[in-house]
């Protein structure tokens, strides 16, 4: 009863659920006084304990620049199973009838299901070219890309041909590229996206705080990342008045283009509520191409048909992972938190460094 009445506070009362949360998150992290208040043999104990990791992390750092290699070996063996689903996506080949074949495994199926019985379809009148839409759909249906997705995006992502995914060879980084048919909207043949990464051995890799996107050539009044305001000026002892147009900041996907960025020198100068926000942008940017690197480009089809959000959920470990298992996890507080994050990565940042494609 009294969880309930409790419940019912913050329901009515979100500003002091926030002040509380807010106070408990500043809370984390600092000393208790526990470990110091230990006996010094037990303190000398503990730092035995701690030199025990540090020989172990020199290890870590090993097993991640291997696993580095060996990710980099199979995207190789990878890239023409890619090659080839870009061709029949955007209609450049057509599958044969053998390689349309596929027999729904039982992870497919519900066993209690019947098997449906397959109708004859005639072919359409207007055949339809490769997949529309394949990639436009597949980051829509993933919950975190679909909070930068704006209604206005939908339009130029429609002429997303292909995603694709390379190591880079100066750092433990990635880069991502956006592959376009021409349109209305810019004339980029290709958006690119880098992150670099810095193998530390310290609990994986960490970004070392450069993500480099690219500029946007945009077509005149086609600039989705502003909208422009126009307002009726009245001069002061006349009666003539002129139209000020300003631009104003608008969200947009493509801001992903535009990443955060740590200043050189005012980063100094920033407060801690301003540096907390720039991390919290710049760990939710990064958590968007993750997901793109490791879900979407590898997975793509799940994605478009909706299958992947059966399993989204799941518990799996990414080492052993081999398509999406059917283990359901209860616990949707971090997909919260993730799709939270990603509302502010759609807002434009500082002007996004030259594109440097290769």
């Amino acid at each position: 009863m009294e969880t309930m009445e409790t419940e019912n506070i913050f329901a009515n009362n979100p500003a002091l659920l926030n002040a509380i949360q807010g106070r408990l998150g500043s809370l984390v992290g600092r000393p208790s006084g526990y470990i110091e208040s230990l006996p010094p043999e037990v303190k000398r104990r503990i730092k035995a304990l701690k030199n025990i990791q540090s020989e172990q992390l020199k290890y870590e750092k090993q097993y991640r620049a291997e696993l580095a290699e060996l990710e980099k070996k199979y995207l190789k063996i990878y890239e023409p199973l890619f090659e080839k689903r870009s061709s029949i996506v955007n209609g450049k080949v057509e599958p044969t009838d053998a390689e349309c074949e596929r027999e729904d495994s039982d992870m497919e199926q519900d066993a209690e299901e019947k098997p449906e019985v397959k109708k004859e379809e005639k072919p359409s009148a207007d055949p339809v070219k490769g997949i529309p839409e394949f990639w436009l759909t597949c980051l829509k249906t993933n919950a975190v890309i679909a909070e930068l997705i704006t209604e206005r995006d939908e339009e130029p992502l429609k002429a997303l041909t292909d995603i694709q995914l390379q190591y880079l060879d100066d750092s433990d980084g990635f880069k991502l590229s956006f592959f376009f048919n021409e349109n209305e909207y810019f004339t980029n043949k290709v958006l690119t996206k880098i992150y670099r990464l810095e193998n530390t051995g310290d609990y994986g890799n960490i970004i070392d705080g450069k993500a480099e996107g690219c500029d946007i050539n945009w077509n005149e009044g086609k600039n989705l990342t502003v909208t422009v305001e126009t307002k009726k000026q009245r001069r002061k002892g006349t009666n003539q008045t002129r139209i000020i147009k300003r631009t104003i900041p608008a969200e947009t996907f493509f801001s992903f283009f535009n990443p955060p960025v740590i200043p050189d020198n005012e980063a100094l100068e920033m407060d801690e509520d301003e540096m907390q926000e720039l991390d919290n942008k710049l760990e939710a940017d990064y958590e968007v191409g993750e997901i793109i690197k490791d879900k979407i480009i590898p997975y793509a089809v799940d994605w478009f048909t909706g299958k992947a959000l059966e399993f989204e959920e799941a518990e799996f470990d990414s080492d052993e992972y081999d398509g999406y298992d059917d283990e359901e996890d209860d616990d949707d507080d971090e997909d919260v938190d993730d799709t939270e994050n990603a509302k502010g990565l759609n807002e434009p940042n500082a002007q996004a460094p030259e594109c440097k494609q290769q």
